[in-house]
């Protein structure tokens, strides 16, 4: 190791924030940039454990204390290396991942954990800083594959199967590549620039990108924003037919609703609703964000990424007052005795949204939206809950405190997603899902329709970005072994993880 004692020399120590009064004014990313010498210290507190419980915390299997190692000693060029050989995109893991590698740290058993995030991310940059280089295959297969979908899940089973030779098209319905971290990652998060670079680096490679292109009969009516001149259709079993395989990477795009009465006013708005339109304007595809919160009382229900999301764009498109409500009980500060190492730490978080403002609200169930006599949302009423667990499953019930009424002119609902689109490519192929309404995939990640395979959101449900990677990768090496008969592209999800949580 770069410092065989490092982990008893120095502590944790992570980048610093911009100054809030300054970052809510732009839609930069909230980081400082983080010094070399300290990225060797942060990189040297890795341990080198026997057992390092980080690969299993991370569904890439990422090499963590390889490139730790290698960073430490400022052998840069060989981590980056090791880095990629297993992430084909750490400059989203590397910003966006909550890094469940981190919640099963050896050394976060009694102290704070490597910063095993922060390396990723400094190490894919100094990788991007000098150029990130296509990688072309030796020889072509001469087989052609279609991806339907283009974000994180779809774009890393593109990229390996591009890399394997073989010719791929990538079909997105939207304006842009890029999917969920595109259209749903606000700009202070994730900088466009960056899933651009990558996406120059791809089509270096030969992988060639159709947007504003809808896979279905559904029609144009549902093309996600794309303007009808500039769209095309392209039928399901027309894509089936002229390639040899279909993956699709559709993502879990049906948000999950509130059934209580007045939902139906203005003012009340889906989170990616919101957040796409507010991307498409910092991007300049259209002049403003149609929906604003502007000199309004906010009002923001879930308390997961996605309400950050809002919560951080709130601030910076001038909001009077924002409130964050979520139904569960608020986190412990540290981990609980019954949330021991190395499961994932069950926490208060404390997004750099949180950090800008705004009030979080727990244990709290909305029961009405109140008109405000013009047909618009005035307020929201709520009543104090408590989480119960009765034969393994968890409810909620009024605890009879007094309930509460917020005025707000903007309601975001950040409440989770229930699975891919029904319509489209799901109903044209008559495809089968599993009971909690994602698309049914056998281990090798293939649907009930041969040579269609699915992975990602659509195939697992709503999950993390290095998950859809993960599976990306995975459908990859199922998609190539089903062409070729063989293949030497690496698979890190294990037969039958495709389907789990």
């Amino acid at each position: 190791m770069g410092d065989p004692r490092g982990f008893l020399r120095y502590g944790r120590k992570g980048p610093s924030r911009r100054p809030v009064e300054v970052r809510v004014r732009d839609w930069r990313e909230v980081y400082e940039p983080f010094p070399k010498s300290e990225l060797t210290v942060q990189a040297s507190r890795c341990m080198d454990c026997g057992i390092p419980f980080c690969h299993e915390g991370c569904p890439l299997g990422n090499l963590i204390p390889e490139w730790n190692d290698l960073v430490a000693k400022d052998r840069m060029a060989e981590a980056a290396e090791r880095l990629h050989a297993t992430n084909n995109f750490p400059e989203m893991t590397g910003r966006l991942c909550p890094a469940p590698c981190e919640g099963s740290c050896v050394l976060g058993i009694n102290s704070e954990p490597v910063l095993i995030k922060q390396v990723e991310l400094e190490l894919a940059e100094w990788a991007a800083g000098r150029g990130l280089e296509p990688v072309t295959p030796s020889a072509r297969t001469g087989k052609r594959v279609a991806v339907v979908g283009s974000g994180p899940a779809g774009l890393a089973c593109a990229q390996q199967l591009t890399r394997a030779g073989h010719e791929v098209v990538v079909y997105e319905r939207a304006e842009r590549i890029g999917g969920l971290v595109r259209y749903g990652v606000p700009e202070f998060k994730l900088e466009k620039a960056v899933i651009d670079r990558r996406l120059a680096q791809m089509a270096a490679e030969g992988t060639v990108f159709r947007t504003r292109t809808f896979v279905g009969s559904a029609g144009l009516g549902e093309l996600g924003g794309a303007s009808a001149p500039d769209a095309s259709i392209v039928g399901a079993d027309e894509l089936v037919d002229r390639f040899d395989a279909v993956v699709l990477a559709l993502g879990s795009t049906r948000p999950r609703d509130l059934e209580v009465p007045g939902r139906q006013l203005a003012g009340v708005h889906f989170a990616m609703d919101y957040l796409k339109g507010s991307n498409l304007a910092c991007e300049g595809t259209i002049t403003a964000a149609p929906i604003t919160a502007a000199g309004k009382d906010v009002v923001i229900l879930g308390g997961g990424d996605t309400g950050a999301d809002c919560l951080g764009t709130v601030h910076r498109q001038g909001a009077r007052s924002v409130r964050q409500i979520e139904i569960l009980p608020e986190p412990p500060a540290t981990r609980a005795e019954t949330n021991p190492w190395p499961t994932w730490p069950v926490i208060l978080r404390l997004a750099a949204a949180h950090e800008e403002g705004g009030e979080r609200l727990y244990s709290l169930a909305t029961s009405e939206l109140v008109d405000d006599g013009t047909g618009a949302v005035g307020a929201l009423r709520a009543e104090p809950v408590e989480q119960v667990r009765v034969e393994g499953r968890v409810s909620f019930q009024p605890t009879g405190g007094a309930p509460l009424e917020i005025g707000c002119q903007l309601v975001l609902l950040a409440l989770g997603f229930l699975g891919p689109e029904r319509s489209g490519v799901v109903a044209d192929l008559d495809l089968e899902l599993d009971p909690r309404g994602n698309i049914a995939v056998d281990p090798s990640f293939m649907t009930s329709r041969e040579k269609v395979f699915a992975c990602g959101d659509a195939a697992r449900g709503q999950s993390l970005v290095v998950w859809a990677i993960a599976e990306g990768r995975s459908a990859a090496s199922a998609v190539d072994r089903y062409l070729e008969g063989w293949t030497d592209l690496p698979a890190p999800l294990r037969p039958g993880t495709v389907a789990l949580a």
